[in-house]
């Protein structure tokens, strides 16, 4: 199997030892909110990649956090007038309850960055120590030029580093740029802030979210990641950032695998509230989808794509899903109740189909396409009833990984 590499842009061949689990590490959702489906986009990709890892016989050991206590959090606890807690702790319900609706595996470890205070405070300390950090009134930066090659992952140019020296103090920055100074490790406080604020051996405040990813991944993982996920906008300043912090403080690569998905656009354009185009689960569901259909629609491309919502490409998706287990239904239909004959050469070619584009970068869309068209040109009256009994139990594993057919 082939992936694109983030680190070093090339797709690279995955041969791990089966022997060891893949260890899969994924960005979660910012809490201070409902997700809507361009995140849903990335983790269903994420979820396709490790249910295919699973299909070709590894096991997998997969974390996802979610993050609870940055500004954004914090500013919608306080506009809404709610406890912060409360108001996160209701968001993680209802994606939870969404990725049950949407057939996702939940993730081995759900760590929130509220509960791993203790462990950023730790990282903190080290990169204090080690010089890379510093103190600058109440908070606390990482000085990226004290750190040989730091931007590697996205492949910064660091000669247009401005000289003269930038703080750069927010969790999150809009819009998909690089900040051209150091960034905030800790948000110093003299008092609470709406319940996220800690006493601390380095002071009161609360870890940026820049600290929280390596406060969660370092006491669950203790080797080299074998991949890391995110969305694209990932790429800019907060995967470097994470791995700048944890390499400095280990002494191997924080991930084999970089892998990121690019954005989804609706009606050719971003998704943004100020545009009135935002979309949600229930959006689709209350148009008439269902979660099949909403599922097939956000994996049914290649992740290294944009993906473009619209009421026409949703109809199109959704049509090509329906005729596509009314073939799968047919198969079983001429199956019935018969035992699995052996007819390897069917088999082979249905798995084969799937397969030779699944390996070459997850390409699922091509997977599916050339996995109906293999079902299509099926004579089924030419089928024994164990030779269909044999093709059903070939898609039931198939569908192990897609989750659309039965």
């Amino acid at each position: 199997m082939n992936l694109f590499n983030s680190l070093g842009k090339r797709l690279a061949t995955f041969d791990l030892d089966k022997g060891s689990p893949v260890t899969v590490f994924t960005c979660g959702p910012s809490i201070y909110q409902q997700a809507h489906i361009g995140n849903f986009r990335t983790f269903l990709f994420e979820d396709v990649l490790v249910r295919y890892l699973e299909f070709k016989g590894y096991k997998v050991l997969r974390g996802m956090n979610f993050t609870d206590i940055e500004e954004k959090a914090i500013t919608e606890a306080q506009t809404k007038k709610r406890d912060l807690q409360a108001l996160t702790e209701e968001n993680i319900a209802g994606f939870m309850q969404e990725m049950r609706l949407l057939r996702m595996k939940m993730p081995d470890y759900l760590p929130k960055a509220s509960d791993y205070v203790g462990e950023a405070v730790e990282i903190i300390q080290q990169l204090l120590a080690l010089g890379l950090a510093y103190r600058h009134k109440r908070n606390i930066y990482f000085d990226p030029l004290q750190v040989p090659g730091f931007g590697k992952l996205y492949g910064l140019d660091m000669a247009k580093w401005p000289a003269r020296k930038r703080r750069y103090h927010r969790d999150t920055y809009p819009g998909i740029q690089w900040n051209l100074g150091d960034f905030i490790l800790w948000h110093g406080a003299s008092e609470a802030v709406s319940g996220a604020s800690w006493d601390t051996a380095i002071g009161r405040g609360r870890p940026s979210w820049n600290i929280q990813d390596p406060a969660m991944i370092a006491p669950h993982y203790h080797e080299p990641l074998s991949i890391y996920c995110g969305g694209l906008d990932n790429l800019y300043r907060h995967h470097d950032y994470t791995l700048a912090i944890m390499e400095a403080i280990r002494d191997y690569p924080l991930a084999k695998f970089w892998l990121h998905c690019r954005h989804l656009l609706v009606d050719g354009r971003k998704m943004s509230k100020s545009k009135g185009n935002v979309y949600y689960t229930e959006t689709l569901l209350n148009a008439g989808y269902d979660a099949r259909e909403i599922r097939f629609f956000l994996i049914y491309s290649h992740y290294r794509e944009k993906l473009d919502y619209s009421t026409a490409a949703m109809g199109h998706a959704s049509a090509k899903l329906r005729v596509l287990r009314q073939v799968v239904s047919a198969i079983k239909d001429k199956a019935a109740a018969a035992a699995a004959g052996d007819d390897c050469r069917l088999v082979g070619q249905i798995k084969n189909a799937f397969t030779a584009s699944m390996d070459d970068d997850l390409q699922l869309n091509k997977a599916i396409d050339a996995l109906h068209a293999t079902l299509a040109a099926l004579d089924l009256t030419a089928l024994s009833a164990g030779q269909a009994a044999a093709i059903v139990m070939t898609l039931a594993e198939i569908d192990e990984v897609l989750q659309v057919l039965f």
